[in-house]
Parts: structure tokens; sequence; C-alpha cells
């Protein structure tokens, strides 16, 4: 992998998480990028990388190495300088102190860095409540649900979380607030749907009972970000008050084991948010086969629905595109709806209906 294509996914990274308001990765990617051309420790910890390093992000993998370090007290000089002990940050500070960790724990960083970041956005459950609520509309009956890529599970919970907007909101209390700046049509709020099951799997769960893969996954969001933080913490409080389960299965064979026995007197919702794009394309092609073969077998009485949160470039093959679909596609009919376009970290919906 040329040094060039690592120091632009550096600098590209950092320009990413400023636009997505983290001014402090922004400047951390960036550091990364100067310490790569000057011969420094980041570019011997990713200086042979042999995949791509913009598809595996090795930016915001070297980003939360630092962060485990601090979230864990390997390094209690840098959890003083950064944000959460430090609103005041200095990146002319934190960064002396970040390049001595990389130098001096090499071995502890590549480790880590061969882990690909997940973060289970919990915000991302706002889009997706907008079409279970749509569905609801129409369908009163029992509902399973069925998520592929969930990493932890902790959107699983979906119904336990209070969402507030400035024109709806809906769900009671709860430690997990999730806030949007909406535009158009509010979902339809005056009702619910009545879960009777909930399972999900992923390539590589983590297990929030284990205290190192809950703050790995932890590491991963940006460090400036203190209401992604709150968020994460309260979800982890309601999975694990919840025992929530995760399976450890490839999406494409475990969605069609679920689909091949799912029960014939009641609703199936397989949803998924920012997932799509990952798996290999034979998968990805998998995933939707089993979709649609399970959608031309539905009933009235035993709809199913499929609801995702995905870039359109994979919803609807658009070039560089930048925005991120919400749809709703029900069977029988396989009538598709898209209910509105947001980012990644869904910091606005734009509703469409």
């Amino acid at each position: 992998m040329t040094a060039e294509r690592i120091v632009g996914h550096f600098r590209e990274q950092g320009m990413f998480c400023t636009e997505y308001g983290s001014p402090f990765t922004g400047e951390l990617c960036a550091r990364f990028a100067d310490d790569f051309e000057a011969g420094g420790p980041v570019a011997e910890l990713v200086g042979d990388w042999a995949s791509n390093p913009r598809a595996d992000v090795i930016a915001l993998r070297l980003g939360g190495a630092l962060h485990a370090s601090v979230l864990t007290g390997r390094d209690e000089a840098l959890a003083s300088a950064y944000p959460a002990r430090n609103p005041g940050w200095r990146m002319d500070d934190v960064w002396p102190l970040a390049r001595d960790f990389l130098s001096r724990e090499k071995d502890w960083v590549r480790g880590f860095l061969q882990h690909a970041p997940q973060t289970n956005e919990t915000r991302r459950s706002i889009g997706l409540l907008a079409a279970f609520l749509t569905f609801a509309r129409a369908w009163r009956g029992p509902t399973d649900m069925l998520e592929i890529g969930a990493s932890a599970g902790l959107n699983l919970n979906w119904d336990k979380f209070a969402y507030r907007t400035s024109s709806w909101s809906w769900g009671g209390e709860s430690p997990v607030s999730i806030d949007t700046d909406w535009h158009g049509p509010a979902p339809p709020t005056d009702g619910a749907p009545y879960v009777r099951s909930r399972a999900a799997c992923d390539l590589n769960p983590l297990d929030i009972r284990d205290e190192a893969d809950r703050l790995r996954l932890k590491s991963y969001i940006w460090p400036d970000q203190a209401d992604r933080l709150a968020r994460f913490d309260g979800a982890v409080k309601l999975a694990l008050g919840n025992n929530v389960q995760v399976e450890r299965a490839s999406a494409d064979e475990w969605l069609a084991g679920k689909l091949a026995n799912r029960p014939d007197d009641g609703a199936t919702i397989v949803y998924h948010s920012v997932f799509l794009q990952y798996p290999p394309k034979p998968v990805r092609e998998a995933i939707i086969a089993a979709i649609q073969d399970a959608g031309a077998r539905a009933t009235p009485a035993a709809p199913l629905v499929w609801v995702r949160l995905e870039p359109e470039g994979v919803t609807d093959g658009v070039t560089n595109g930048l925005r991120f679909v919400i749809d709703l596609t029900t069977w029988p009919g396989g009538e598709r709806r898209i209910l509105g376009y947001t980012d990644g970290h869904v910091r606005a919906v734009y509703a469409t209906s």
C-alpha cells in the first residue's frame, strides 16, 4: 500500500470527523498524517498496511487504540489531556503524549489495530423507529425482530429508548435519549409495535458483559462527543438489564435459517443500519436473495418487512452519494417506501413521508 494513500486517508478521515462534529478526532487524524510523513511511530505501525487503508479505516483504528488506553487507565498522562478530563484540550498538548504512547506500546497497539472498528451507533435507531412505526400503523399483531450486523446488540432495545425532537416524541423515560434535527412529516407516533421476540447476529459480536469488549466498543466513539458517550453508557445499562444476546454468525446463513422457519402467525421485521456496505458482494447478494425469497412466501397473516438505514450507494447504486437512505419494504407485494434521508450519525433526518 503506497504511503500517499495512507496519508491521504488520514487527512480525508480528519475532514470527515471535523464535519461530523469531532474537532478532536479531526486534529488527531491530521497529526497521524504528519507523523507518518515524518517517519514516526505511526509510520512504523501502519507503513506496511497490506489492504485498503480507507476501507479498513486505519485512522479510526489508531484513534480507538488511543482512546482505549485512556478508558482503561493504560496511560494516565494521556487520559489527563483527553477531553473527558480536560474540556479545554489542545492538540499541541495531547499529541506528544499520544505519540509517546504509540512509540512505547507498539505491540499492544498492533494487536488493537487488527480489529475492525464497531460503534453500534444508537442514534441510528431514530431512523429505524420511523419505519417501525409506519408499519405498526397498519399491523397490530405480534412482531418478531431480526437484526443483522448487530455488533453488541445495543439497538435491539430500540423500543426502550426515549425519542425527542422539536416536532415529535415517542417513548417514556429511559437511560437512552435519542434526539436529532428532524425535517418534514413526523412518523405516526400514536402506536407501537407489539414485539414478540427479538434476535440478532454479527460476524464478530462484542459481548458487553465482558469489560474488555465493552471498553473496546466505547473506545471507537470520538472522545469529544459527550452526548454519544452518554447514549452508549445508557444503552449498555439497558442491554445488560435485558440480557441482550447476539449470535456469532454470517448474516446470510443466519438470516436464511431464521426466515425459513419463521412463525406463520405474525410479522417478521428484518433490519440493519450501516451494515450492508461491509459484507463481500456474494454475502450481500445472498442476504438480499434470502429476504426476497421469504418475501415471496409472505402472507397477510405473516407479512415480511425489510427496514434499512444504509448509504444510497448500496440501496440505489448512487455513485459517490453522501446520503443514507431510510426505507421500508413490505411483503406481500414488495412495496418499497423511502421514508427519509440522513447521514451516518443521524445528526439530521429529512423525512419524505
